[in-house]
């Protein structure tokens, strides 16, 4: 019998709790450590749809990237939507383990997993604590066929980019929310960086730089780590029936007139 706690220890094992921010949540934020277990829901994001997801597939545990709870709660009622979700999972008995920034950073984590689905072959990271990487192209290629790529490999619904008139080689990648390293990207010597949630003063920065800056968005750079993580529970827990949520997609649309 596979209880919750065996799913958190092997969590701890490939995201190492060290390894969070000291602001993150992680670990079991909702349920009993020996609970069982007998199917496992993966996403990576905890939503009313991947709960009822998850109640409907009859698992008893979601694993995810995002935090369910943020902050430090005196009362938990249904008039606030994280408290709501954290009543809802209690009353279906399904318990929630989150891994962040620990699984970020780590060993085949989500930037390793960014780069891996790019087709990216990092020589470096970013900057401290393995954050990000800085890879090279075989070959200069232009943006343009460069967002292509970028679009089809993470499977976004659009790119927001700015285009400094450089070839791509290059390339420094962060996933998620990693603006604030552009500078740090801009110093290894990157023509290119990639990441999500974009400021309008980023791209500012970026033209300053005279860097090319894609946006494929938070959703996108982040989602390859569901099939990972699934894949590796697989492994560990052959017993266990671990699925992907088919409900957690990219929230985000974007709208042109040619597209209307």
């Amino acid at each position: 019998m596979v209880l919750v706690n065996d799913v958190l220890e092997y969590m701890w094992s490939i995201a190492p709790e060290a390894g969070k921010e000291s602001w993150d949540n992680v670990g079991l934020l909702v349920g009993r450590k020996n609970a069982s277990v007998t199917k496992v829901l993966v996403a990576l994001d905890i939503t009313f749809p991947v709960i009822a997801e998850a109640k409907a597939l009859g698992a008893e545990l979601i694993v995810s990237h995002h935090p369910l709870i943020w902050d430090t709660y005196k009362h938990v009622t249904d008039t606030v939507l994280q408290q709501d979700k954290v009543m809802t999972l209690v009353e279906n008995h399904l318990a929630a383990i989150c891994m962040h920034t620990n699984l970020d950073e780590a060993i085949d984590g989500v930037d390793d997993t960014l780069c891996e689905t790019l087709g990216l072959f990092p020589e470096a990271h970013l900057a401290e604590d393995r954050i990000g990487h800085v890879s090279n192209l075989p070959e200069p290629m232009p943006l343009a066929e460069y967002l292509v790529q970028v679009q089809q490999k993470l499977q976004a619904n659009g790119l927001r980019y700015y285009d400094a008139g450089r070839l791509v080689q290059r390339v420094g990648t962060g996933c998620g929310s990693c603006g604030e390293y552009l500078r740090e990207a801009h110093e290894a010597g990157c023509d290119t960086f990639i990441t999500g949630d974009v400021k309008y003063s980023v791209f500012l920065d970026a033209q300053g730089y005279g860097m090319n800056l894609i946006d494929a968005g938070h959703f996108p750079t982040e989602n390859p780590i569901v099939q990972k993580v699934a894949g590796k529970l697989r492994e560990a827990f052959p017993q266990l029936e671990i699925v992907t949520s088919a409900v957690m997609v990219q929230p985000d649309r974007f709208f042109t007139a040619g597209n209307a």
